[in-house]
């Protein structure tokens, strides 16, 4: 089965239109996985879903039919979500999934972003079937996909996922705010990095956050980042063949992100793996083929 990755968005915090962004991307979190079938997989529904809704769109005379899979609630992670076009298509079904937050349910998260007092729609009034399934940590399926989530080291409940083929080919991780280093105080277990690597075993592509540089990184323990050369060190132990650097901070322009991706491309050589880097970049689409 041949299954395709799309960038709609890949900047962390805030979108950041404008020339210094042209190239890697000014829209927030969110990724798509297709495989030929009417499902899609959406990864994150910040404000690049807005593209991806309007390219379902126009692109399909089928019934829409989209999973989204929420890494956590942090707004640049559901922003774009009430301008999916989908769920304003009668014949549409969308169905959510995430992690409450402490005691608030993912429904009621959610509807607070759409209250009349900063949305004039309420995700009750809208057109499509929506569903919203609150998960954990653990195994599930999503159509065509079996699904494993990991909670990862980011403030408050935020999970990690990877996506087999139930009927065979190439796995996809997707782990974002996630901070591989020292820094912070996270509700995770004491082997948590030997927990993640047992969890990233057998994966052919990882998307990961590789936000700050190993300058910034110093100001910045404890808010729930990596920097390209940790998200290299783990891809590397894990012996994953591709690496995409994702959630790019929202202060670095196209320019630095370049010099970033080189020094990560450095330190995978300097690991003496075969690993391919690069920044993930809006509008990019990757094929993975079964062998």
């Amino acid at each position: 089965m041949t299954q395709t990755i799309t960038f709609w968005g890949t900047r962390g915090s805030i979108p950041t239109p404008g020339p210094a962004t042209t190239r890697y991307g000014g829209n927030t979190s969110c990724v798509a996985l297709t495989n030929g079938q009417d499902q899609v997989v959406v990864l994150d529904a910040g404000s690049g879903i807005r593209a991806l809704g309007r390219h379902l769109s126009h692109s399909t005379r089928a019934p829409i039919q989209a999973d989204i899979l929420l890494s956590h609630t942090h707004w640049d992670h559901i922003q774009g979500l009430p301008f999916f076009e989908p769920l304003h298509a009668a014949n549409s079904r969308v169905e959510v999934y995430g992690a409450r937050q402490g005691q608030v349910p993912l429904r009621e998260i959610l509807d607070q972003q759409m209250s009349p007092v900063v949305f004039p729609v309420p995700m009750d009034h809208l057109a499509a079937e929506i569903g919203v399934t609150e998960i954990s940590e653990g195994s599930f399926e999503v159509g065509a996909y079996a699904v494993e989530a990991f909670r990862l080291r980011h403030q408050g409940v935020t999970l990690g996922y990877k996506l087999r083929p139930t009927r065979g080919g190439p796995t996809l991780a997707y782990i974002t705010d996630n901070e591989l280093g020292p820094g912070g105080d996270y509700e995770v277990a004491p082997d948590w990095r030997e927990q993640l690597v047992r969890f990233l075993s057998g994966v052919d592509i990882l998307i990961h956050d590789g936000m700050y540089s190993e300058e910034a990184i110093m100001e910045r323990l404890g808010w729930g980042h990596s920097t390209p050369r940790q998200a290299v060190a783990l891809a590397a132990e894990c012996r994953i063949p591709r690496l995409l650097l994702f959630h790019h901070e929202p202060a670095n322009s196209d320019e630095v992100i370049d010099r970033m991706v080189a020094d990560a491309r450095d330190a995978a050589r300097e690991h003496g793996t075969t690993l391919r880097v690069d920044g993930a970049i809006e509008g990019l689409t990757v094929t993975l083929c079964k062998e």
